[in-house]
């Protein structure tokens, strides 16, 4: 018994140890914010594609998929899955904005084609991204440690963050690329084991399909669920700088490769994991409010030490680059804080954003002493989704020359309204959306409907502002050709 206990902060020690020799001690400003190594050479496509996908493999994306799949079968892992082409959309937009306006951030071109007001208002937007990710990560590994709210649930909570923040201090974004490497290495290790040990007892017990653990309706919600992500993919990576930062790090055509190759990382890695909610169908167990937890804790002590340790590599990739983004957000994108080349001054500034953002990210865990239950991860995914759906026109119609501030407004905020009426219904219990919306079935049937009239309302006020605008030409920056 005492092994039990022991076992779990074996695992936890036994990986910060890793992480800490992976990442370098001391880094100057060009790699601690673009990521290259000291002589500025940047990540080639292969590394810059494993650092993407498995930032995006985070703990809260496993737990998501394996409770997607356990609720609407095989059809719920593939479409939390889908989320990843969110890759190849940013990489094309993105890719042309560096080629054809010579753009280096998307607050650049933001400042440039719709003025600094609205780039302000996007990096708003980002920084309660960047505060949603540090709590939702978290919690999900602190979940192995313990009930919510226990000694060791608290505990590990404070030691992962404290752990990835203080190497993520030293090293920056070229610290988060290096043990990136090694932790996408890990986790495919770890899930050859995961299907090592949960295929045969899935396929003893037949793959769940309609008839055999998923019923008709199952299958309907997780087919919505499907045109949901398929909706929100087309704005959903332009609001994570953990993505949209490392776009600008390498040459476009690598940066558009390594972008394609995370898709294909981190959707197959998604959709197999995906697998231990099929399993927990299959079998029958009691799942309760988390599958990664409760399926392992049925198999044995073994298979939940292997759990342990898939969350946390999942959620240290996240964090760092949660707090590589914040730091680089605060000291180098914000309007009149860029500088050509990074200084000492705006890396000084940046670790003390991380730090901030190590602490303050954390305290939505605290609702749990308000009204005795924690925040809900999955809510980190489809609300923000929804919140932001107005990006899509602003980056994919940006083609449109006489767009400007008036479209960015008219797209925008719409989305943002959409987002805070969502929250009032699913945290307050408001019933403020009307049900008519509803396409599809199943729980987020009205999701989706929110989305996909949103998403046109959206779209048609970026068009009215083009319209009402005279034509106005997309400026490249002074100074600068194509990349």
């Amino acid at each position: 018994m005492q092994w039990l206990l022991i076992a779990p902060w074996l695992v936890l020690f036994a990986y910060c140890a890793l992480v800490l020799a992976m990442s370098p001690s001391r880094v100057g400003p060009r790699a601690f914010f673009d990521g290259g190594s000291e002589r500025g050479v940047p990540p080639g496509p292969l590394l810059l594609g494993v650092s993407a996908a498995i930032s995006w493999v985070m703990a809260k994306s496993l737990d998501n998929a394996m409770n997607l799949s356990a609720a609407f079968g095989l059809w719920g892992g593939l479409a939390y899955a889908a989320y990843w082409l969110a890759f190849i959309v940013v990489a094309i937009a993105v890719y042309c904005l560096r080629t054809r306006g010579g753009f280096t951030s998307l607050a650049e071109f933001l400042t440039c084609k719709y003025g600094g007001f609205a780039a302000k208002m996007f990096l708003a937007v980002i920084a309660i991204r960047l505060f949603n990710e540090v709590w939702s990560n978290t919690k999900v590994t602190a979940q192995f440690f313990g009930p919510e709210g226990s000694a060791g649930y608290w505990s590990a909570a404070g030691i992962v963050t404290a752990v990835t923040a203080f190497y993520s201090w030293r090293g920056g974004l070229r610290s988060s690329i290096l043990t990136d490497a090694m932790q996408m290495l890990l986790i495919a290790v770890l899930l050859v084991a995961t299907l090592a040990v949960l295929g045969p007892g899935l396929l003893s017990h037949g793959v769940p399909r309609v008839g055999a653990g998923v019923t008709p309706a199952m299958q309907a919600g997780g087919l919505t669920f499907l045109a949901l992500a398929l909706v929100q993919v087309l704005s959903y990576g332009f609001h994570d700088p953990v993505l949209t930062d490392r776009a600008f790090i390498s040459p476009p055509r690598s940066m558009l490769l390594g972008f394609v190759l995370a898709a294909v990382f981190g959707g197959g890695l998604i959709a197999l994991f995906s697998v231990v909610g099929l399993y927990a169908l299959a079998v029958g167990v009691e799942t309760g409010t988390s599958v990664a937890v409760a399926v392992p804790a049925a198999i044995g002590v073994w298979m939940s030490l292997l759990f342990n340790a898939v969350m946390l590599t999942s959620a240290g990739s996240t964090l760092d680059s949660t707090f590589c983004a914040t730091a680089k957000f605060a000291s180098r994108d914000w309007p009149g804080r860029s500088r050509e080349t990074p200084d000492m001054p705006q890396l000084r500034f940046g670790r003390r954003a991380l730090i901030a953002i190590a602490l303050l990210g954390n305290i939505p865990l605290l609702s749990l002493y308000i009204d005795g239950v924690g925040p809900a991860v999955i809510a980190a995914t489809t609300i923000s989704g929804t919140a932001i759906m107005g990006l899509a026109p602003i980056f994919l119609l940006a083609w449109i020359r006489s767009a400007g501030a008036l479209s960015f407004h008219l797209a925008l905020w719409p989305g943002v309204f959409i987002g805070v009426l969502l929250v009032l219904q699913d945290f307050a219990g408001l019933a403020v959306i009307p049900d008519a919306l509803a396409i599809g079935s199943g729980r987020y049937a009205q999701t989706l409907g929110i989305n996909v009239w949103g998403l046109l309302l959206c779209s048609a006020g970026y068009l009215l502002g083009a319209v009402l605008r005279a034509g106005a030409p997309l400026p490249a920056p002074a100074g600068r050709g194509s990349a």
